[in-house]
């Protein structure tokens, strides 16, 4: 039988191991391993920076449970992609990264793009490993694979020696491993069920909050049913929103500062006591407040505050549990509670006050005017990628979700410069669903090149970018000597994407906004729109900092 070179032998074993989808910027010594992907089924999409490769790999994993992979050559290409095993470690999805390094036998002579590649990746990886030899490939690829799915999600690195990816081995003798299948579900112990019900049910004022793992564990259905047996109220976290519906009912959203600081007993559904949530602390939560954690790793449980039940498992298996539990012994918390009766009576002040800055139709216009047509123009189904201070704050509760998995911001980490990648990926993952990308101007400059990406592959993507002009806020004109914060006054993105066959909008008032996403609704190509508002504009007070101290 003839040989196979490791090109093919590591393409394959992509391939056998789940990997559909590649993203990458090519080079030496991993050029033609590239198009070797190709061959054996894989698409491979060539970005601009490996940044934003890496960025979407990670996107991947937490669209489909599989990893996603970025392929990148050697020293700083490598060194760029640690951005996206960084996004992807803080946010708990999986990704594989895939680096070309120069040849074994000159590792510690400074050979070309030489680098300390696997100590780079290991802080933020759960595996960071080489092969060596390349009959072990198919092991060390299936290893890496599973080991970025199984208990808590994570990124892998594999390190790929130039003599490795350039040398044959026979094909008969090639030892080929079958694909890992899904990560085992576990279940928590049911005498921790009965302790989180035993603690709603003595609840007077009980809460809900929703995290991405219960997006990524595919929980909405159970989600969505326990909230229905039990009637209790909820919020999401950022990319937790859309597992039930934003517009649902039980949501309290609108009312969340108050939701939060008021509960007595709080569940976690795949969501963590972080920053984003305040570390479950003074002032934002009662000092007394009684956790109940779901989790599928138990390190996590009593982060920052005890858990009263700890349910250590998956979140879709561990929601089936308190589903079969609440059959046995149904429990329904009631609407007419002085609990509810606060809840509804600050909603009502909270959106009565958004709404008046969503209708607000003074020019320039503020975030609020400007969201609010994007609102109207988006699918029930359209995934919304968002990224940038006050746009992303403000679109989180202008712009609503439906289901889950619809919603990729900053998250965890807080990154900046994920919007264009994240965009491309659910693009190329769900190529019938329309897919929008609303960012700030600043946030659009960490990878505005990648319009080009999207343009070469005819993904027809909706940029709107909401500019003013600098970071947090902007300026007018330039002053001397130029402000930190401030960009070029009403620079004209829209013009970026027109030089790669895209379509762009410039616009400056609410009806050529509604005009530009009608028309991009219709486009066969990626379209932006830049959307000029009130440099000074921001959002409505708030009653807490952004961050708890």
């Amino acid at each position: 039988m003839a040989d196979l070179d490791g090109r093919t032998i590591i393409a394959r074993s992509l391939k056998q191991q789940g990997i559909d989808h590649l993203f990458g910027v090519v080079g030496f010594p991993v050029m033609e391993l590239a198009a070797v992907a190709q061959g054996e089924g894989i698409r491979f999409y060539g970005f601009r920076n490996e940044q934003a490769a890496s960025y979407a790999a990670g996107a991947v994993g937490f669209l489909t449970q599989r990893p996603g992979a970025c392929l990148t050559v050697c020293g700083p290409g490598m060194v760029h992609a640690v951005a996206g095993l960084s996004n992807a470690w803080a946010n708990c999805w999986p990704m594989l990264l895939i680096s070309g390094a120069p040849d074994s036998c000159q590792r510690e002579q400074g050979a070309f793009q030489e680098a300390p590649q696997i100590e780079a990746a290991r802080p933020f990886v759960k595996l960071a490993t080489r092969p060596d030899a390349l009959a072990r490939v198919p092991a060390y690829i299936e290893k890496c694979v599973r080991t970025s799915l199984y208990g808590r999600p994570g990124a892998v690195y594999l390190d790929l020696p130039n003599n490795i990816i350039t040398d044959r081995l026979d094909a008969a003798a090639v030892p080929w491993r079958t694909a890992c299948p899904p990560a085992p579900k576990s279940l928590a112990d049911p005498a921790a069920v009965d302790a989180a019900l035993a603690a709603l049910r003595t609840a007077r004022r009980p809460l809900v909050i929703v995290g991405k793992g219960a997006a990524y564990a595919r929980a909405e259905h159970a989600v969505r049913a326990f909230l229905e047996h039990t009637r209790l109220p909820f919020i999401a976290s950022p990319m937790g929103k859309g597992v039930v519906p934003d517009d649902h009912a039980l949501s309290v959203a609108p009312a969340r500062s108050h939701a939060l600081q008021e509960a007595d007993v709080v569940l976690l559904i795949g969501a963590r006591l972080n920053w984003i949530m305040h570390f479950g602390q003074p002032p934002r939560f009662a000092r007394d407040v009684r956790i109940l954690q779901i989790d599928v790793a138990g390190e996590e449980i009593g982060t920052n505050v005890p858990s009263e039940a700890a349910l250590v498992g998956d979140a879709q298996a561990v929601m089936d549990q308190l589903n079969a539990a609440l059959v046995a012994h149904p429990w329904e918390y009631s609407a007419r509670s002085e609990w509810w009766s606060a809840l509804r009576t600050k909603i009502a002040e909270n959106e009565a006050q958004v709404t008046a800055m969503m209708q607000d139709d003074s020019l320039p216009m503020g975030y609020y005017r400007a969201l609010r047509e994007v609102r109207e123009h988006i699918p029930r189904d359209a995934i919304i990628c968002s990224e940038g201070a006050n746009t992303m704050d403000i679109g989180r509760s202008v712009m609503l979700n439906y289901d889950a998995r619809q919603r990729l911001d900053a998250g965890t980490f807080g990154t900046m410069g994920v919007g264009l990648a994240f965009a491309i990926a659910a693009a190329v993952v769900h190529p019938g669903r329309k897919v929008f990308c609303v960012e700030g101007d600043s946030a659009f400059g960490f990878s505005g090149m990648e319009v080009e990406t999207a343009c070469r592959y005819r993904l027809p993507i909706t940029f709107v970018v909401i500019n003013n002009n600098g970071i947090g806020s902007g300026e007018t004109t330039l002053s001397s000597p130029v402000l930190p914060h401030t960009y070029t006054p009403e620079a004209r993105y829209d013009r970026v994407i027109e030089a790669f066959g895209g379509k762009g909008y410039h616009v400056m008032t609410p009806d050529a906004l509604r005009r530009a996403l009608r028309e991009a609704a219709d486009a066969a190509v990626p379209t932006l729109i830049n959307v000029m508002i009130n440099p000074h504009a921001t959002r409505k007070p708030q009653k807490f900092e952004w961050l708890t101290r």
